[in-house]
């Protein structure tokens, strides 16, 4: 008989029908607390990830985010927010969810149980030795994630995982695993929550730390953030001048960061021409 996944223990908690608003939610936020706890055990774990993502990264690489379920919607959170935020290629980092990303509302949760499709869309990308393939499941033995890691070890494709039990079969298929065990959900087998939780922390972690490490950010600033609204130009403008105190034309500094995109870019065309003397010191 297959040995219970700690994901899929009974809840330490009971006869949840009859508490009362108060009870419940004190006692998710109490089983919250431990995400963080069991995250900081892993961290040397993910500190192995993210350096080998840094360093195909930085030779012309790409990450593919492999997944099902919640955490393959989180990453694909991950992915759509990227190029914004750090002015990136959308191909650098992107996602692999079962059932197709332009299908991620629909939750085709039995799309995780076909074996091939992730690696034949991973194929579709051309993907090579460049690359690494980063799994995310909740119980370590997902099918969709399991088969594609496999495919990809078979092929000489760098290979990295989270999930949420040891000694999983998804970890054993993996050159960089990371198990992060936070036991029993607060609704029996509800990984959704703190097993959710955790990996929207660890994708979050994945991308600002690479990111960060490719010179994406400056001091703590998003210089290289992609106008989208009006709310962005004006942190930007902000930044520039904050950034330059020497700028002190709000009107003319929105202009610039408008005709150049983003405020390195900015800066880089304001030195050019001899507005600025130098360039912000990191």
């Amino acid at each position: 008989m297959a040995t219970l996944r700690l994901t899929e223990q009974p809840s330490l908690y009971d006869h949840l029908e009859k508490k009362s608003v108060a009870e419940i939610i004190k006692d998710i936020n109490d089983e919250d607390k431990k995400v963080p706890m069991a995250i900081e055990k892993a961290l040397p774990e993910l500190e192995k990830i993210i350096s080998a993502i840094e360093h195909q990264l930085r030779n012309g690489g790409r990450m593919f985010y492999v997944g099902c379920g919640t955490g393959g919607r989180l990453s694909v959170l991950d992915q759509v927010e990227l190029p914004n935020t750090y002015g990136i290629d959308p191909e650098m980092i992107q996602c692999v969810l079962a059932g197709g990303v332009e299908n991620l509302v629909l939750a085709l949760e039995e799309a995780e149980d076909d074996v091939e499709e992730g690696w034949r869309t991973l194929q579709e990308k051309n993907v090579s030795p460049k690359d690494i393939i980063v799994g995310l499941s909740a119980s370590g033995t997902t099918p969709y994630v399991l088969e594609t890691l496999s495919h990809c070890l078979e092929n000489g494709l760098p290979t990295a995982s989270v999930v949420g039990n040891p000694d999983s079969p998804i970890s054993a298929v993996s050159d960089y695993p990371c198990e992060i065990v936070c036991g029993p959900e607060y609704i029996t087998g509800s990984t959704r929550m703190k097993c959710g939780t955790v990996q929207k922390c660890v994708c979050d972690m994945i991308s600002t730390t690479v990111l960060i490490r490719l010179g994406r950010v400056e001091g703590n600033r998003m210089v290289n953030v992609r106008l989208i609204n009006d709310k962005v130009v004006d942190r930007s403008v902000r930044m520039l001048m904050e950034r330059n105190p020497s700028l002190t034309d709000y009107a003319f500094c929105e202009a610039k960061i408008k005709e150049c995109g983003n405020v390195k870019k900015t800066e880089q065309h304001l030195y050019e021409i001899g507005v600025l003397d130098k360039l912000p010191e990191l």
